[in-house]
């Protein structure tokens, strides 16, 4: 039984060192994409952008990737996804947000609540008062 528990946490100790060398991972690709496709983005609905599609890598060619519709960061800049070639590789760079330096946040004035119950309105409807009430 204690051996059992000495191999679990030997195993555990090894998945845990290996963790960050798993997310360093980069896939060198000597063969270049294809031009992108060409895609109608759709229609967007307020507070969405459109996130172009891409070619991705799927371990022995490239597949596209078709665009989506994201929901939209104030003070941001969707950056789409590109392929950068460095000596004779190509490196895949992954769409992200970028912050955006000609955004302004603009504030909405809110509209006054009215002092009275009839600010403004035709004061013959009152009770009391208008043609039903005149002798």
């Amino acid at each position: 039984m204690k051996y059992h528990t000495v191999v679990r946490s030997l195993c555990l100790c090894a998945m845990l060192v290996s963790a960050p060398a798993w997310a360093q991972v980069s896939v060198r690709i000597i063969l270049a994409p294809p031009p992108p496709q060409y895609e109608v983005a759709p229609p967007m609905a307020p507070g969405h952008v459109w996130a172009p599609g891409y070619w991705a890598w799927n371990v022995d060619r490239h597949v596209w990737i078709r665009g989506r519709t994201i929901v939209q960061r104030d003070g941001y800049r969707w950056e789409p996804d590109r392929w950068e070639q460095r000596n004779e590789s190509y490196y895949r760079r992954p769409g992200r947000w970028e912050r955006d330096a000609s955004y302004r946040v603009v504030k909405e004035k809110k509209p006054k609540k009215p002092k009275h119950w009839n600010n403004g309105g035709d004061h013959d409807n009152k009770p009391g008062r208008g043609p039903q009430h005149e002798r």
